[in-house]
């Protein structure tokens, strides 16, 4: 098949999960011998085409700027439409594939210039992420996303929780919708790290062990009930050091919350971490702590599990489909400190359970998340899309 990906992040730019989502699943298309174009958008020092493992990247050119986000979404939108219709001209494109609403508009241009099936993956919602709708833009993003649905022939979301969104708030037949989860290259994190020279290179010694959070600095993500639980942590464990990877429009707020309860020394604020060295640094750490109040799915997750890291998340949306408690890791409350708490230092108290949890961990994600498998059943949305 001739496939026509649009997504606004792509590596180099990861924002968040999707950027990784887009580049595991068009280089397992690719391997598979399907004709994969990505359309992104331009980032520093990244050429405007490269070939990924097969895998066609175009980075368009955004021409003009502006300091709202709506606005400029739907000023680069216009110039991916223009190289869609470009390509549209040397390419006999099967189908198009968008990526949540940022690429929306011009998805559903290119699906009535080339006349082609388009497919929508829905990774999360703005009423999901914002806990509900509070100003103009969150009404805006909203309605764009209903858009995106009604003109997608077939609707991809990584979870039942995000399925069950789609048919209460959107009222979308279920049949028009298929669940595939996110993936993961286990091989990524198939590493050989000396944790004595990664701690070194963060300032912890030997003795420390490592309380891991990697993601986005947002409200939902929960950071600030991991930094509440300290005090419950170090109660228990006094030589543990909590890293905090990730950038956001929160982390000065996350930072004095760190300063306020006094055990600033404890904490350690990392900003955006290089996926290659982020590998390391989850192979280092002796737990992974996802503490998010909304997760359409949380693709972290299954990167801890595939480094051998036994992860403490909460019970909410995709995280509670992808972990077993007591099996795979452990769920624990969302918004409460004590039972972040609790999970943490189950893990931390146990190194033989710890160690077990890893084993299942790295089992599961082999059997149900590679790539491969997931390409392989959303060729077959493709396929039924396309009418065959």
């Amino acid at each position: 098949m001739k496939i026509c990906i649009l997504t606004w992040e792509f590596p180099p730019r990861i924002v968040g999960g999707i950027a990784r989502h887009c580049l595991g699943l068009s280089k397992a298309l690719s391997r598979r011998g399907h004709n994969v174009h990505v359309v992104t958008l331009e980032f520093p020092g990244a050429p405007l085409f490269e070939d990924v493992e097969g895998v066609k990247v175009h980075r368009v050119l955004i021409e003009l700027g502006h300091p709202n986000f709506i606005t400029w979404t739907l000023i680069f939108n216009h110039f991916m439409e223009k190289k869609v219709a470009a390509l549209g001209r040397e390419v006999n494109f099967d189908v198009i594939h968008i990526h949540d609403w940022l690429t929306a508009p011009a998805g559903i241009a290119s699906k009535h210039f080339l006349n082609k099936p388009l497919i929508a993956t829905v990774h999360s919602t703005e009423i999901g992420r914002s806990q509900g709708l509070h100003n103009p833009d969150s009404f805006l993003i909203d309605g764009i996303e209903w858009w995106m649905t009604y003109e997608a022939k077939q609707v991809i979301v990584c979870s039942n929780s995000v399925k069950s969104e789609l048919e209460s708030h959107f009222h979308l037949p279920p049949e028009k919708i298929t669940v595939i989860p996110n993936g993961v290259d286990i091989f990524d994190f198939d590493l050989n790290v000396n944790r004595e020279d990664v701690k070194r290179r963060y300032g912890i010694r030997p003795d420390e062990r490592i309380i891991l959070f990697v993601g986005r600095l947002v409200p939902q993500k929960g950071v600030d009930t991991l930094i509440r639980a300290v005090p419950h942590i170090i109660r228990q464990h006094r030589n543990v050091r909590i890293l905090i990877s990730g950038d956001g429009w929160s982390k000065g707020y996350l930072e004095e919350l760190a300063r306020s309860i006094g055990l600033r020394e404890y904490i350690k604020f990392l900003g955006f971490i290089p996926d290659s060295e982020l590998a390391k640094l989850m192979a280092s750490a002796d737990v992974l702590v996802i503490p998010s109040i909304y997760e359409p799915f949380g693709i972290v997750a299954l990167e801890g599990m595939a480094a051998g890291v036994p992860v403490v998340a909460t019970n909410v949306g995709g995280l509670a489909e992808i972990i077993e408690h007591d099996r795979t890791g452990v769920l624990v409350y969302p918004g409460i400190p004590e039972s972040i708490a609790w999970g943490v230092n189950r893990v931390l108290s146990d190194r033989e359970y710890s160690n077990w949890l890893v084993q299942n961990a790295r089992r599961k994600v082999q059997e149900v998340y590679s790539w491969d498998v997931i390409a392989e059943r959303t060729l077959r949305v493709y396929e039924e899309a396309c009418g065959g």
